[in-house]
């Protein structure tokens, strides 16, 4: 992801439905599909129920709605159980960045960790859900289970390793480089989760990528076409079908 900027109010739009009144559900993560990549590795049999006690519940958000927004108290971290959402931060005069996206089985509100308040925003792209995992129990039962504090130390240290590539990304690729390497990041993510690695909806709009890339809204649109042109991909509105992936690899 990119590297953060000073964070301050940032102006996605508030809606009326709060927190509090978002759907939940109880979180079950032995029938979680997601479960391989989110359960730590060598967890016990007897962890199991103690863990999904953990994670109380799971929480509805729909497209456009925030999970939480800079400045919010950092209380929970939150597990993506269905669906995908944008995290946003603001530079002083106001401009939005994009600073990621997370999918089903990613990690959320890792930010809040250091200073007790969210530094960016988490808005959703689609109607999505998240898995709440309250902190504080958190930590408590590291101390208690070794796999799971394993987990969690993996989770950060994949942060910092895809922020540290984003920022390699905006130093030194071309804007071809650039929108093929978002392409091929979101297709192998796909593919870890059991999707088709060729033929997704890509939820972030145009501009929302261009902001992610370091790039206009209209540079994204022609690199988009240009690799169309060349039969790289196939773009249909928000459907992209990659047609030659080694092309895309050696841009």
């Amino acid at each position: 992801m990119l590297t953060p900027p000073v964070a301050s109010p940032i102006t996605v739009r508030r809606t009326h439905r709060t927190p509090a009144a978002s759907p939940r559900s109880a979180a079950r993560c032995s029938s979680c599909a997601m479960r391989h990549l989110c359960m730590p590795q060598g967890l016990a049999h007897d962890d199991l129920p103690k863990l999904e006690a953990l994670i109380c519940s799971a929480r509805s958000v729909r497209r456009g709605e925030a999970l939480y927004r800079v400045g919010d108290p950092f209380d929970n971290l939150y597990a993506v159980r269905s669906g995908s959402l944008k995290t946003v931060m603001a530079h002083r005069d106001g401009r939005e960045q994009v600073t990621g996206m997370r999918i089903a089985g990613e990690p959320l509100g890792l930010d809040g960790i250091s200073t007790n308040v969210h530094t960016c925003t988490a808005v959703a792209l689609e109607d999505s859900s998240v898995c709440i995992i309250p902190y504080s129990a958190l930590k408590h039962m590291c101390r208690e289970t070794g796999a799971l504090q394993d987990r969690l130390h993996r989770l950060m240290g994949e942060q910092l390793l895809r922020e540290s590539s984003q920022m390699m990304v905006l130093g030194s690729l071309s804007a071809d480089e650039r929108v093929a390497a978002f392409l091929l990041d979101v297709s192998e993510r796909n593919g870890q989760r059991g999707y088709s690695h060729a033929e997704f909806n890509l939820r972030m709009t145009r501009e929302d990528m261009g902001s992610y890339l370091g790039m206009t809204l209209e540079t994204v649109s022609r690199t988009l076409s240009r690799f169309q042109k060349r039969g790289l991909i196939d773009a249909q509105g928000k459907l992209i079908r990659i047609l030659d992936l080694e092309g895309l690899r050696h841009l």
